[in-house]
């Protein structure tokens, strides 16, 4: 795994007034990922790939390049996704792990299934952000082409995909579509 030794710089930074993310926490999660990806028994507390796309740094001045960041944690999750493929390949075999993706899948599907502009729940409250529909819909139809037809799609399309911002019940509600977002994201991290 090629993450930075500690007392390394492993990443450009932003200009001293620019807001980059904080390099303590960035420096400490890799650190900790390097020892959970080079520990030979890996205990409770280890690091996943699920850990990996949902892990936050706080804005500091002068601090990391976030594209560059979010680029290496791209890296790291797809590492962590295949060792934990592996492992339960080791582990159960490959038929468990082709059922816990089709399993996947399965849920997947169902959701991508609905009618356009009904794939996700609206915003209840007046005003607030949504996403616009007909772009999230895009995505989904682009989704339901890659898991029934083998349409070839990246999955850093859908971690880099963005939306146009809706106001209430005119879009679909953020949480919500983050959230499939991120199964999606793990599904295709495991297959890959």
């Amino acid at each position: 795994m090629d993450l930075a030794r500690p007392g390394s710089t492993p990443f450009a930074r932003v200009g001293r007034r620019e807001l980059g993310y904080n390099t303590r926490q960035v420096d400490r999660f890799l650190t900790r990922a390097r020892g959970s990806y080079d520990a030979e028994d890996p205990d409770t507390d280890a690091i996943t790939s699920s850990d990996v796309r949902a892990m936050a740094f706080d804005p500091a001045r002068g601090g990391y390049e976030p594209q560059t960041v979010d680029a290496a944690l791209d890296r790291l999750e797809d590492v962590f996704a295949q060792r934990e493929r592996e492992h339960l390949i080791r582990t159960e075999g490959e038929d468990a792990w082709l059922r816990k993706i089709g399993r996947a899948a399965a849920v997947l599907r169902r959701r991508l299934h609905r009618p356009a502009g009904e794939r996700f729940r609206r915003p209840t409250k007046q005003g607030s952000p949504s996403y616009n529909i007909e772009d999230v819909d895009r995505l989904c139809d682009e989704l339901l082409e890659y898991l029934e037809n083998h349409a070839p799609m990246s999955v850093d399309v859908v971690r880099r995909a963005v939306f146009r911002e809706a106001r209430g019940a005119d879009g679909y509600e953020e949480n919500q579509v983050d959230a499939f977002l991120d199964r999606v994201i793990e599904l295709m991290a495991g297959i890959d």
